[in-house]
Protein backbone atom coordinates (compact mmCIF):
# COMPACT_ATOMS: atom_id res chain seq x y z
CA UNK A 1 0.00 0.00 0.00
CA UNK A 2 1.30 3.46 -0.86
CA UNK A 3 1.40 6.13 1.79
CA UNK A 4 -0.72 9.09 0.76
CA UNK A 5 0.44 12.67 0.96
CA UNK A 6 -1.85 15.62 1.64
CA UNK A 7 -2.67 15.82 -2.07
CA UNK A 8 -3.22 12.07 -2.57
CA UNK A 9 -5.71 11.09 -5.29
CA UNK A 10 -6.99 7.53 -5.58
CA UNK A 11 -5.88 5.81 -8.79
CA UNK A 12 -8.59 5.75 -11.43
CA UNK A 13 -10.73 8.42 -9.74
CA UNK A 14 -11.15 12.01 -10.76
CA UNK A 15 -9.20 14.40 -8.55
CA UNK A 16 -12.05 16.89 -8.58
CA UNK A 17 -14.58 14.39 -7.33
CA UNK A 18 -12.33 13.25 -4.51
CA UNK A 19 -11.48 16.80 -3.42
CA UNK A 20 -15.10 17.93 -3.63
CA UNK A 21 -16.29 15.03 -1.51
CA UNK A 22 -13.69 15.67 1.17
CA UNK A 23 -14.22 19.42 1.32
CA UNK A 24 -18.00 18.97 1.41
CA UNK A 25 -17.77 16.66 4.40
CA UNK A 26 -15.35 18.87 6.27
CA UNK A 27 -17.38 22.02 5.67
CA UNK A 28 -20.71 20.52 6.66
CA UNK A 29 -19.41 19.03 9.90
CA UNK A 30 -17.22 22.01 10.85
CA UNK A 31 -19.68 23.33 13.40
CA UNK A 32 -20.34 19.97 15.08
CA UNK A 33 -18.74 19.69 18.51
CA UNK A 34 -17.70 16.18 19.49
CA UNK A 35 -19.18 16.66 22.97
CA UNK A 36 -22.61 17.58 21.60
CA UNK A 37 -23.58 15.07 18.88
CA UNK A 38 -26.72 16.14 16.99
CA UNK A 39 -29.66 13.80 17.53
CA UNK A 40 -30.15 13.32 13.78
CA UNK A 41 -26.52 12.25 13.35
CA UNK A 42 -26.70 9.89 16.32
CA UNK A 43 -29.97 8.37 15.09
CA UNK A 44 -28.67 7.86 11.55
CA UNK A 45 -25.50 6.16 12.78
CA UNK A 46 -27.50 3.91 15.15
CA UNK A 47 -29.94 2.87 12.42
CA UNK A 48 -27.29 2.24 9.77
CA UNK A 49 -24.94 0.41 12.14
CA UNK A 50 -27.64 -1.84 13.61
CA UNK A 51 -27.00 -4.55 11.01
CA UNK A 52 -23.45 -5.01 12.30
CA UNK A 53 -23.17 -5.73 16.02
CA UNK A 54 -19.49 -4.74 16.20
CA UNK A 55 -20.05 -1.39 14.50
CA UNK A 56 -23.10 -0.65 16.64
CA UNK A 57 -21.20 -1.53 19.82
CA UNK A 58 -18.28 0.70 18.84
CA UNK A 59 -20.50 3.76 18.45
CA UNK A 60 -22.38 3.11 21.67
CA UNK A 61 -19.09 2.85 23.55
CA UNK A 62 -17.67 5.81 21.64
CA UNK A 63 -20.60 8.07 22.47
CA UNK A 64 -21.49 8.29 18.75
CA UNK A 65 -18.57 10.59 18.12
CA UNK A 66 -17.54 10.77 14.46
CA UNK A 67 -14.23 9.29 13.38
CA UNK A 68 -14.65 9.83 9.61
CA UNK A 69 -16.80 12.88 9.01
CA UNK A 70 -15.09 15.47 11.16
CA UNK A 71 -13.42 18.58 9.74
CA UNK A 72 -10.09 17.85 11.41
CA UNK A 73 -6.97 16.52 9.66
CA UNK A 74 -7.15 13.19 11.50
CA UNK A 75 -10.61 12.48 10.07
CA UNK A 76 -9.44 13.42 6.57
CA UNK A 77 -6.47 11.08 6.92
CA UNK A 78 -8.73 8.24 8.00
CA UNK A 79 -10.98 8.72 4.99
CA UNK A 80 -8.03 8.81 2.62
CA UNK A 81 -6.37 5.75 4.16
CA UNK A 82 -9.57 3.68 4.03
CA UNK A 83 -10.47 4.59 0.46
CA UNK A 84 -6.91 3.95 -0.70
CA UNK A 85 -6.99 0.49 0.87
CA UNK A 86 -10.39 -0.32 -0.63
CA UNK A 87 -9.07 0.66 -4.02
CA UNK A 88 -6.14 -1.75 -3.66
CA UNK A 89 -7.89 -4.99 -2.66
CA UNK A 90 -6.78 -6.83 -5.80
CA UNK A 91 -3.20 -6.78 -4.48
CA UNK A 92 -4.44 -9.32 -1.91
CA UNK A 93 -6.38 -11.48 -4.32
CA UNK A 94 -9.66 -10.07 -3.02
CA UNK A 95 -12.56 -8.79 -5.15
CA UNK A 96 -12.20 -5.37 -6.73
CA UNK A 97 -13.97 -2.76 -4.59
CA UNK A 98 -13.48 0.31 -6.80
CA UNK A 99 -17.23 0.43 -7.45
CA UNK A 100 -17.80 0.57 -3.70
CA UNK A 101 -15.22 3.36 -3.44
CA UNK A 102 -17.05 5.35 -6.11
CA UNK A 103 -20.33 4.73 -4.28
CA UNK A 104 -18.91 6.01 -1.03
CA UNK A 105 -17.46 9.07 -2.73
CA UNK A 106 -20.81 9.78 -4.35
CA UNK A 107 -22.57 9.38 -1.01
CA UNK A 108 -20.09 11.80 0.57
CA UNK A 109 -20.44 14.32 -2.25
CA UNK A 110 -24.21 14.29 -2.05
CA UNK A 111 -24.40 14.55 1.74
CA UNK A 112 -26.21 17.73 2.78
CA UNK A 113 -28.00 17.17 6.08
CA UNK A 114 -26.74 16.10 9.47
CA UNK A 115 -28.58 12.80 8.95
CA UNK A 116 -26.79 12.30 5.62
CA UNK A 117 -23.46 12.62 7.38
CA UNK A 118 -24.53 10.10 10.01
CA UNK A 119 -25.26 7.63 7.22
CA UNK A 120 -21.85 8.35 5.64
CA UNK A 121 -20.18 7.82 9.01
CA UNK A 122 -21.73 4.38 9.45
CA UNK A 123 -21.10 3.40 5.81
CA UNK A 124 -17.38 4.12 6.12
CA UNK A 125 -17.19 2.16 9.36
CA UNK A 126 -18.93 -0.85 7.83
CA UNK A 127 -16.57 -0.66 4.86
CA UNK A 128 -13.53 -0.75 7.15
CA UNK A 129 -14.83 -3.69 9.18
CA UNK A 130 -15.70 -5.70 6.04
CA UNK A 131 -12.31 -4.98 4.48
CA UNK A 132 -10.30 -5.76 7.62
CA UNK A 133 -12.25 -8.96 8.30
CA UNK A 134 -11.74 -10.26 4.75
CA UNK A 135 -8.06 -9.37 4.89
CA UNK A 136 -7.38 -10.97 8.26
CA UNK A 137 -9.65 -14.04 8.23
CA UNK A 138 -10.39 -14.66 4.56
CA UNK A 139 -13.23 -14.13 2.14
CA UNK A 140 -14.66 -17.66 2.21
CA UNK A 141 -15.93 -20.10 4.84
CA UNK A 142 -13.85 -23.28 4.33
CA UNK A 143 -16.50 -25.84 5.34
CA UNK A 144 -18.94 -24.41 2.80
CA UNK A 145 -16.50 -25.17 0.00
CA UNK A 146 -15.56 -28.78 0.82
CA UNK A 147 -16.55 -30.99 3.75
CA UNK A 148 -12.90 -31.97 4.21
CA UNK A 149 -11.95 -28.36 4.95
CA UNK A 150 -13.19 -28.42 8.53
CA UNK A 151 -10.85 -25.63 9.62
CA UNK A 152 -12.50 -22.97 11.75
CA UNK A 153 -11.31 -19.48 10.89
CA UNK A 154 -9.95 -17.42 13.75
CA UNK A 155 -12.29 -14.66 14.89
CA UNK A 156 -11.73 -10.93 14.99
CA UNK A 157 -13.58 -8.10 16.71
CA UNK A 158 -14.80 -5.51 14.21
CA UNK A 159 -15.02 -2.85 16.93
CA UNK A 160 -11.27 -3.18 17.49
CA UNK A 161 -10.63 -2.17 13.87
CA UNK A 162 -12.58 1.04 14.38
CA UNK A 163 -10.84 1.77 17.66
CA UNK A 164 -7.52 1.04 15.96
CA UNK A 165 -7.93 3.54 13.16
CA UNK A 166 -9.33 6.09 15.60
CA UNK A 167 -6.29 5.88 17.86
CA UNK A 168 -3.42 5.24 15.42
CA UNK A 169 -1.83 6.94 12.43
CA UNK A 170 -4.36 5.93 9.73
CA UNK A 171 -2.07 4.86 6.89
CA UNK A 172 0.23 2.94 9.23
CA UNK A 173 -2.79 1.26 10.80
CA UNK A 174 -4.20 0.15 7.45
CA UNK A 175 -0.83 -1.36 6.59
CA UNK A 176 -0.81 -3.20 9.93
CA UNK A 177 -4.00 -5.04 8.95
CA UNK A 178 -2.15 -7.01 6.27
CA UNK A 179 -1.31 -10.53 7.57
CA UNK A 180 2.24 -10.33 8.89
CA UNK A 181 3.32 -13.93 8.31
CA UNK A 182 6.44 -14.34 6.10
CA UNK A 183 4.43 -16.80 4.00
CA UNK A 184 1.74 -14.23 3.20
CA UNK A 185 4.29 -11.56 2.33
CA UNK A 186 6.14 -14.03 0.11
CA UNK A 187 2.93 -15.01 -1.66
CA UNK A 188 2.13 -11.35 -2.30
CA UNK A 189 5.53 -10.90 -3.95
CA UNK A 190 5.04 -14.04 -6.04
CA UNK A 191 1.57 -12.85 -7.07
CA UNK A 192 3.03 -9.58 -8.35
CA UNK A 193 5.82 -11.41 -10.18
CA UNK A 194 3.40 -13.80 -11.91
CA UNK A 195 1.12 -10.93 -12.88
CA UNK A 196 4.08 -9.28 -14.58
CA UNK A 197 4.91 -12.53 -16.39
CA UNK A 198 1.28 -12.86 -17.45
CA UNK A 199 1.23 -9.28 -18.74
CA UNK A 200 4.40 -9.98 -20.75
CA UNK A 201 2.81 -12.96 -22.50
CA UNK A 202 3.68 -15.90 -20.25
CA UNK A 203 6.46 -18.48 -20.58
CA UNK A 204 6.13 -19.15 -24.27
CA UNK A 205 4.84 -22.13 -26.30
CA UNK A 206 4.16 -25.39 -24.47
CA UNK A 207 6.38 -28.41 -25.00
CA UNK A 208 4.81 -30.72 -27.57
CA UNK A 209 6.11 -34.09 -26.40
CA UNK A 210 5.02 -37.07 -24.31
CA UNK A 211 8.47 -37.41 -22.74
CA UNK A 212 12.02 -36.13 -23.21
CA UNK A 213 15.27 -37.68 -22.08
CA UNK A 214 18.89 -36.48 -21.82
CA UNK A 215 20.68 -36.62 -25.16
CA UNK A 216 17.60 -35.88 -27.27
CA UNK A 217 17.39 -33.01 -29.77
CA UNK A 218 14.66 -31.40 -31.83
CA UNK A 219 11.90 -28.76 -31.65
CA UNK A 220 10.44 -30.13 -28.41
CA UNK A 221 13.81 -29.91 -26.65
CA UNK A 222 14.22 -26.32 -27.88
CA UNK A 223 10.71 -25.49 -26.57
CA UNK A 224 11.66 -27.09 -23.26
CA UNK A 225 14.87 -25.05 -23.14
CA UNK A 226 13.03 -21.81 -23.86
CA UNK A 227 10.35 -22.49 -21.27
CA UNK A 228 12.90 -23.35 -18.57
CA UNK A 229 14.78 -20.13 -19.38
CA UNK A 230 11.58 -18.09 -19.14
CA UNK A 231 10.83 -19.65 -15.75
CA UNK A 232 14.31 -18.88 -14.44
CA UNK A 233 15.61 -22.43 -14.23
CA UNK A 234 18.11 -22.16 -17.08
CA UNK A 235 20.43 -19.29 -18.03
CA UNK A 236 20.22 -17.94 -21.55
CA UNK A 237 21.49 -20.60 -23.91
CA UNK A 238 21.55 -21.47 -27.60
CA UNK A 239 22.02 -25.20 -26.92
CA UNK A 240 19.76 -27.37 -29.05
CA UNK A 241 20.12 -30.63 -27.15
CA UNK A 242 19.02 -32.06 -23.81
CA UNK A 243 22.45 -31.52 -22.27
CA UNK A 244 23.82 -31.60 -18.72
CA UNK A 245 22.73 -28.00 -18.06
CA UNK A 246 19.16 -28.91 -18.98
CA UNK A 247 19.26 -32.00 -16.78
CA UNK A 248 20.25 -29.81 -13.84
CA UNK A 249 17.54 -27.28 -14.68
CA UNK A 250 14.92 -30.04 -14.88
CA UNK A 251 16.04 -31.40 -11.52
CA UNK A 252 15.67 -27.96 -9.94
CA UNK A 253 12.23 -27.60 -11.49
CA UNK A 254 11.24 -31.05 -10.23
CA UNK A 255 12.40 -30.22 -6.70
CA UNK A 256 10.30 -27.04 -6.71
CA UNK A 257 7.23 -28.95 -7.89
CA UNK A 258 7.32 -32.03 -5.67
CA UNK A 259 8.45 -34.38 -8.44
CA UNK A 260 11.04 -37.14 -8.46
CA UNK A 261 14.33 -35.34 -9.17
CA UNK A 262 15.67 -37.70 -11.85
CA UNK A 263 16.33 -35.00 -14.47
CA UNK A 264 14.13 -36.82 -16.99
CA UNK A 265 11.15 -34.94 -18.40
CA UNK A 266 8.51 -37.64 -18.17
CA UNK A 267 4.78 -37.16 -18.56
CA UNK A 268 4.35 -35.80 -15.01
CA UNK A 269 7.20 -33.32 -15.33
CA UNK A 270 6.04 -32.09 -18.74
CA UNK A 271 2.51 -31.64 -17.42
CA UNK A 272 3.88 -29.33 -14.72
CA UNK A 273 6.26 -27.53 -17.11
CA UNK A 274 3.33 -26.82 -19.44
CA UNK A 275 1.07 -25.38 -16.74
CA UNK A 276 0.17 -21.81 -17.79
CA UNK A 277 1.09 -18.78 -15.73
CA UNK A 278 -2.59 -18.23 -14.98
CA UNK A 279 -2.83 -21.61 -13.21
CA UNK A 280 0.17 -20.79 -11.02
CA UNK A 281 -1.29 -17.37 -10.26
CA UNK A 282 -4.56 -18.98 -9.20
CA UNK A 283 -2.64 -21.29 -6.85
CA UNK A 284 -0.92 -18.30 -5.25
CA UNK A 285 -4.18 -16.38 -4.77
CA UNK A 286 -5.78 -19.49 -3.26
CA UNK A 287 -2.78 -19.94 -0.95
CA UNK A 288 -3.17 -16.32 0.22
CA UNK A 289 -6.81 -17.01 1.07
CA UNK A 290 -5.82 -20.19 2.92
CA UNK A 291 -3.10 -18.29 4.82
CA UNK A 292 -5.73 -15.81 5.99
CA UNK A 293 -7.74 -18.69 7.47
CA UNK A 294 -4.93 -19.67 9.84
CA UNK A 295 -4.56 -18.00 13.21
CA UNK A 296 -1.67 -15.51 13.26
CA UNK A 297 -0.32 -17.23 16.39
CA UNK A 298 0.82 -20.61 15.03
CA UNK A 299 2.85 -21.40 18.15
CA UNK A 300 6.52 -20.80 18.91
CA UNK A 301 6.93 -24.53 18.28
CA UNK A 302 4.36 -26.17 16.04
CA UNK A 303 3.86 -29.11 13.73
CA UNK A 304 2.99 -28.37 10.12
CA UNK A 305 1.59 -31.05 7.83
CA UNK A 306 1.15 -29.93 4.23
CA UNK A 307 -1.00 -32.58 2.60
CA UNK A 308 -0.10 -31.71 -1.00
CA UNK A 309 3.62 -31.82 -0.17
CA UNK A 310 3.34 -35.15 1.70
CA UNK A 311 5.55 -33.84 4.52
CA UNK A 312 5.34 -33.28 8.26
CA UNK A 313 7.58 -30.66 9.85
CA UNK A 314 8.44 -29.39 13.30
CA UNK A 315 8.86 -25.62 13.22
CA UNK A 316 10.66 -23.73 15.97
CA UNK A 317 10.53 -19.92 15.94
CA UNK A 318 9.87 -19.93 12.19
CA UNK A 319 12.65 -22.40 11.30
CA UNK A 320 12.04 -25.99 10.23
CA UNK A 321 14.01 -28.10 12.71
CA UNK A 322 12.73 -31.52 11.61
CA UNK A 323 11.09 -32.79 8.44
CA UNK A 324 9.93 -36.20 7.29
CA UNK A 325 7.93 -37.65 4.43
CA UNK A 326 4.31 -38.48 5.11
CA UNK A 327 1.41 -40.46 3.68
CA UNK A 328 -2.04 -38.86 3.68
CA UNK A 329 -5.58 -40.16 3.13
CA UNK A 330 -6.52 -41.87 -0.09
CA UNK A 331 -8.37 -39.69 -2.59
CA UNK A 332 -11.83 -41.07 -1.93
CA UNK A 333 -14.63 -39.24 -0.17
CA UNK A 334 -14.45 -41.23 3.06
CA UNK A 335 -10.64 -41.30 3.36
CA UNK A 336 -9.33 -37.85 2.45
CA UNK A 337 -7.43 -36.24 5.32
CA UNK A 338 -9.26 -33.20 6.71
CA UNK A 339 -7.71 -29.76 7.24
CA UNK A 340 -7.78 -28.41 10.78
CA UNK A 341 -5.64 -27.30 13.72
CA UNK A 342 -5.37 -28.79 17.20
CA UNK A 343 -2.83 -29.44 19.96
CA UNK A 344 -0.67 -32.55 20.33
CA UNK A 345 -0.93 -33.73 23.94
CA UNK A 346 0.82 -37.09 24.10
CA UNK A 347 2.33 -40.02 22.24
CA UNK A 348 1.66 -43.71 22.69
CA UNK A 349 4.61 -46.08 22.35
CA UNK A 350 3.68 -49.69 21.42
CA UNK A 351 0.11 -48.65 20.60
CA UNK A 352 -2.87 -50.90 20.08
CA UNK A 353 -4.90 -50.14 17.00
CA UNK A 354 -8.56 -49.73 17.83
CA UNK A 355 -10.15 -50.20 14.45
CA UNK A 356 -12.48 -47.33 13.48
CA UNK A 357 -16.12 -48.30 13.16
CA UNK A 358 -16.18 -47.31 9.50
CA UNK A 359 -13.36 -49.74 8.67
CA UNK A 360 -14.98 -52.52 10.72
CA UNK A 361 -18.32 -52.29 8.94
CA UNK A 362 -17.13 -51.48 5.43
CA UNK A 363 -14.04 -53.66 5.15
CA UNK A 364 -13.87 -56.32 7.86
CA UNK A 365 -17.48 -57.35 8.47
CA UNK A 366 -18.03 -58.56 4.87
CA UNK A 367 -14.91 -60.74 5.24
CA UNK A 368 -16.05 -62.11 8.59
CA UNK A 369 -19.41 -63.07 7.14
CA UNK A 370 -17.63 -65.27 4.62
CA UNK A 371 -14.94 -66.54 6.98
CA UNK A 372 -15.04 -66.03 10.79
CA UNK A 373 -11.25 -66.45 10.90
CA UNK A 374 -10.59 -63.64 8.42
CA UNK A 375 -8.27 -60.81 9.56
CA UNK A 376 -7.07 -63.13 12.28
CA UNK A 377 -4.35 -60.72 13.40
CA UNK A 378 -7.04 -58.50 14.87
CA UNK A 379 -8.90 -59.30 18.08
CA UNK A 380 -12.68 -59.04 18.21
CA UNK A 381 -13.86 -57.75 21.59
CA UNK A 382 -17.20 -57.30 23.29
CA UNK A 383 -18.36 -54.22 25.17
CA UNK A 384 -16.40 -55.29 28.26
CA UNK A 385 -13.19 -55.64 26.27
CA UNK A 386 -13.22 -59.44 26.39
CA UNK A 387 -11.93 -61.31 23.34
CA UNK A 388 -14.74 -63.00 21.39
CA UNK A 389 -14.40 -66.64 20.30
CA UNK A 390 -14.71 -66.37 16.54
CA UNK A 391 -15.99 -69.93 16.14
CA UNK A 392 -18.91 -69.33 18.47
CA UNK A 393 -20.02 -66.07 16.83
CA UNK A 394 -22.45 -65.98 13.91
CA UNK A 395 -21.20 -62.98 11.94
CA UNK A 396 -23.66 -63.64 9.11
CA UNK A 397 -26.52 -62.30 11.25
CA UNK A 398 -24.95 -58.84 11.62
CA UNK A 399 -25.15 -55.73 9.50
CA UNK A 400 -23.20 -52.50 9.63
CA UNK A 401 -25.94 -51.10 11.85
CA UNK A 402 -26.16 -53.84 14.50
CA UNK A 403 -22.63 -55.30 14.64
CA UNK A 404 -22.05 -55.36 18.43
CA UNK A 405 -18.29 -55.81 18.63
CA UNK A 406 -15.14 -53.77 18.54
CA UNK A 407 -11.86 -54.77 16.95
CA UNK A 408 -8.33 -54.25 18.25
CA UNK A 409 -4.88 -55.06 16.99
CA UNK A 410 -2.43 -55.53 19.90
CA UNK A 411 0.99 -53.85 19.89
CA UNK A 412 3.49 -55.39 17.48
CA UNK A 413 5.78 -54.46 14.62
CA UNK A 414 3.03 -55.41 12.18
CA UNK A 415 0.47 -53.20 13.93
CA UNK A 416 -1.28 -50.85 11.50
CA UNK A 417 -0.07 -47.90 13.59
CA UNK A 418 3.48 -49.20 13.75
CA UNK A 419 5.28 -48.68 17.04
CA UNK A 420 4.27 -45.15 17.98
CA UNK A 421 1.37 -42.76 17.47
CA UNK A 422 1.13 -39.04 18.21
CA UNK A 423 -2.17 -37.84 19.59
CA UNK A 424 -4.03 -34.54 19.36
CA UNK A 425 -7.53 -35.75 20.35
CA UNK A 426 -10.12 -34.55 17.85
CA UNK A 427 -13.57 -35.55 16.67
CA UNK A 428 -12.21 -36.56 13.27
CA UNK A 429 -10.10 -39.37 14.80
CA UNK A 430 -7.02 -38.13 12.94
CA UNK A 431 -3.50 -38.44 14.31
CA UNK A 432 0.12 -39.00 13.21
CA UNK A 433 1.65 -42.45 13.43
CA UNK A 434 4.23 -44.99 12.35
CA UNK A 435 3.39 -47.68 9.76
CA UNK A 436 4.79 -51.07 8.74
CA UNK A 437 4.21 -50.14 5.08
CA UNK A 438 7.54 -48.37 4.61
CA UNK A 439 7.64 -48.85 0.83
CA UNK A 440 4.89 -46.26 0.34
CA UNK A 441 7.24 -43.43 1.29
CA UNK A 442 9.23 -44.00 -1.91
CA UNK A 443 6.20 -43.02 -4.02
CA UNK A 444 5.93 -39.56 -5.52
CA UNK A 445 2.23 -39.19 -4.70
CA UNK A 446 1.57 -40.62 -1.25
CA UNK A 447 -2.20 -40.74 -0.69
CA UNK A 448 -2.93 -44.22 0.68
CA UNK A 449 -4.18 -44.05 4.28
CA UNK A 450 -7.68 -44.06 5.76
CA UNK A 451 -7.18 -40.40 6.70
CA UNK A 452 -4.49 -40.37 9.37
CA UNK A 453 -1.00 -39.07 8.64
CA UNK A 454 1.73 -41.72 8.47
CA UNK A 455 5.33 -40.69 9.08
CA UNK A 456 8.45 -42.06 7.39
CA UNK A 457 10.66 -41.29 10.42
CA UNK A 458 8.38 -41.60 13.45
CA UNK A 459 11.16 -42.45 15.92
CA UNK A 460 13.18 -39.36 14.99
CA UNK A 461 9.97 -37.32 15.19
CA UNK A 462 9.47 -38.63 18.73
CA UNK A 463 13.07 -37.82 19.71
CA UNK A 464 12.60 -34.23 18.53
CA UNK A 465 9.42 -33.82 20.60
CA UNK A 466 10.90 -35.45 23.69
CA UNK A 467 14.16 -33.49 23.54
CA UNK A 468 12.55 -30.63 25.43
CA UNK A 469 11.63 -32.76 28.42
CA UNK A 470 14.36 -35.39 28.77
CA UNK A 471 18.14 -35.28 28.48
CA UNK A 472 18.44 -38.44 26.39
CA UNK A 473 15.23 -38.70 24.34
CA UNK A 474 16.45 -41.61 22.23
CA UNK A 475 17.31 -43.77 25.24
CA UNK A 476 14.05 -42.78 26.97
CA UNK A 477 12.01 -43.73 23.90
CA UNK A 478 13.73 -47.10 23.30
CA UNK A 479 13.53 -48.12 26.96
CA UNK A 480 9.74 -47.95 26.68
CA UNK A 481 9.71 -49.42 23.18
CA UNK A 482 11.76 -52.43 24.24
CA UNK A 483 9.35 -53.17 27.08
CA UNK A 484 6.67 -54.05 24.54
CA UNK A 485 4.07 -52.48 26.82
CA UNK A 486 1.55 -49.95 25.52
CA UNK A 487 2.66 -46.72 27.20
CA UNK A 488 1.25 -43.21 27.10
CA UNK A 489 3.85 -40.43 27.31
CA UNK A 490 2.50 -36.97 28.04
CA UNK A 491 4.11 -33.98 26.37
CA UNK A 492 4.97 -31.48 29.06
CA UNK A 493 4.39 -28.71 26.54
CA UNK A 494 1.45 -29.17 24.18
CA UNK A 495 2.40 -28.58 20.56
CA UNK A 496 -0.02 -26.94 18.08
CA UNK A 497 -0.65 -29.06 14.99
CA UNK A 498 -1.69 -27.44 11.72
CA UNK A 499 -2.84 -29.79 8.97
CA UNK A 500 -2.92 -27.61 5.87
CA UNK A 501 -3.34 -28.00 2.12
CA UNK A 502 -1.16 -25.68 0.03
CA UNK A 503 -0.42 -26.06 -3.66
CA UNK A 504 1.69 -22.89 -3.58
CA UNK A 505 4.23 -22.06 -0.88
CA UNK A 506 7.22 -19.74 -0.65
CA UNK A 507 10.36 -21.33 0.78
CA UNK A 508 12.56 -19.76 3.44
CA UNK A 509 14.83 -18.68 0.58
CA UNK A 510 11.96 -16.77 -1.04
CA UNK A 511 11.49 -19.21 -3.93
CA UNK A 512 7.96 -20.21 -4.93
CA UNK A 513 7.18 -23.91 -4.96
CA UNK A 514 4.07 -25.59 -6.36
CA UNK A 515 2.29 -28.88 -5.75
CA UNK A 516 -0.55 -30.76 -7.40
CA UNK A 517 -4.16 -30.36 -6.25
CA UNK A 518 -4.37 -33.92 -4.90
CA UNK A 519 -7.98 -33.76 -3.67
CA UNK A 520 -9.29 -31.12 -6.09
CA UNK A 521 -9.99 -28.73 -3.20
CA UNK A 522 -8.16 -25.76 -4.72
CA UNK A 523 -10.30 -26.01 -7.84
CA UNK A 524 -13.38 -25.65 -5.63
CA UNK A 525 -11.87 -22.70 -3.80
CA UNK A 526 -11.04 -20.91 -7.04
CA UNK A 527 -14.61 -21.40 -8.28
CA UNK A 528 -15.89 -19.92 -5.00
CA UNK A 529 -13.47 -16.99 -5.23
CA UNK A 530 -14.64 -16.28 -8.77
CA UNK A 531 -18.26 -16.31 -7.61
CA UNK A 532 -17.23 -13.81 -4.93
CA UNK A 533 -15.73 -11.51 -7.57
CA UNK A 534 -12.03 -12.46 -7.69
CA UNK A 535 -10.62 -12.38 -11.24
CA UNK A 536 -7.18 -12.58 -12.82
CA UNK A 537 -5.60 -9.45 -14.32
CA UNK A 538 -5.97 -10.79 -17.86
CA UNK A 539 -9.70 -11.16 -17.31
CA UNK A 540 -9.89 -7.66 -15.84
CA UNK A 541 -8.28 -6.27 -18.99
Amino acid sequence: MTRASAGYVLPGLKAGLFALAMSGLAGSMAGTAQADIPAAFRQAVAESASADDAVARFYRENGYQAIWTGADEASRQRRSALLAALNDTRAHGLPDRSAEVNGLLQQMQQARTTRDFGLVEAALSRALVDYATDLQTGLLVPSRIDDGMVRKKHTVDGASFLAGIRDAQPFAYMRSLVPASPQYRGLMREKLRLEQVLAAGGWGPVVQAKALEPGEQGPAVIAMRNRLMAMGYLPRSAARGYDAAMVQAVQSFQADHGLETDGVAGAGTLAEVNKPVSDRLKSVIIAMERERWLTPDRGERHILVNQTDFTAKIVDNGDVTFETRSVIGKNTHDRRSPEFSDEMEHMVINPSWYVPRSIITKEYLPKLRNNPNAVGHIQITDRRGRVVNRNSANFAQYTARNFPYSMRQPPSRSNALGLVKFMFPNKYNIYLHDTPQKSLFAREVRAFSHGCIRLAQPFEFAYALLARQTEDPKAFFHRILNSGQETKVELEQKVPVHIIYRTAVVSSKGRAEFRRDVYGRDAKIWAALERAGVVLPSVQG
